[in-house]
């Protein structure tokens, strides 16, 4: 028993070391020129430390719209996700309505469809909609999530009903119950789906390609892949410089919602 600990210490940081040794280089080749990188690709640090890479994102490449359109469809997304999922699983929850099974069970057939089959039944909706090339083509189809359902379903079945009924009791309607009891209750799995919905938004790379049809709803990985390719090559140092800028807001996302995001992993059971 006293060995165990150590040897599942050694093995973790061996994980971590390995898992972030990719990252490392990452962010230390993005500040390589291009001769530098294609020269000795496995080399660390930088022969000529150069901050062009950078540069070119926040200067002729303007980052800044990039960013701010990524920002404004994934902060959007989140929101709307924290809101319909956590009202849709406290229905199936803690509501009685004919059909609650067969809903439920709908949204468990929803989670085994790839998301694939559904791109072209979006794509076809949101032009008829007359919606491409606007915010609105890229987060509405997304404001909902059966992942989110089933989280903030399986979390608030767990909320003891007695303190609902002493609420419904006292004379509160459902939304007050929501609002007031439901939501404070259920600060860990909203946490955990902000930052599930937050890093599938701000990664997410095919339906912008699509949706997005002008530079101006560009987001940012739409950019890396298109501005980091010229007409010959590919601009290595520039691409891993995007990479590093598109991957800190999330970090900083996780490293807020952490604890949070911990409690309900332990909370729900999942694995």
């Amino acid at each position: 028993m006293s060995l165990s600990r150590p040897v599942v210490y050694i093995v973790l940081t061996i994980s971590l070391v390995v898992t972030l040794l990719p990252l490392a280089w990452m962010i230390l080749s993005s500040f390589k020129t291009q001769g530098d990188i294609l020269s000795d690709p496995t080399a660390w640090l930088p022969a000529h430390f150069t901050l062009e890479n950078y540069g070119q994102w926040f200067g002729p490449l303007n980052i800044g719209q990039y960013f701010t359109n990524t920002l404004v469809v994934a902060g959007v997304t989140v929101a709307g996700n924290l809101l319909f999922c956590s009202m849709a699983g406290y229905a199936l929850a803690k509501m009685e309505f004919r059909g609650r099974g067969l809903v439920f069970t709908l949204v468990l057939i929803t989670l085994m469809i790839p998301g694939v089959v559904t791109f072209i039944p979006m794509f076809v909706t949101v032009s008829k909609l007359g919606l491409l090339n606007t915010y609105a083509s890229l987060f509405l189809p997304f404001l909902a999530s059966p992942v989110g359902v089933f989280l903030m379903r399986q979390f608030i079945s767990g909320i003891p009903d007695s303190l609902i009924d002493a609420a419904r009791l006292d004379g509160a309607g459902e939304a007050r119950i929501f609002i007031g009891i439901i939501m404070p209750l259920c600060r860990a799995p909203l946490a955990t789906l902000a930052i599930l919905t937050f890093l599938a938004s701000w990664n997410n790379f095919l339906w912008p390609l699509v949706a997005a049809q002008g530079q101006n709803t560009y987001t940012l990985p739409i950019a890396l892949s298109l501005f980091s390719v010229g007409q010959n090559a590919t601009h290595y140092g520039l691409l891993l410089a995007g990479a590093t800028l598109v991957i800190l807001p999330v970090v900083a996302l996780f490293i807020a919602l952490q604890r949070h995001f911990t409690q309900s992993l332990i909370g729900t059971g999942i694995k």
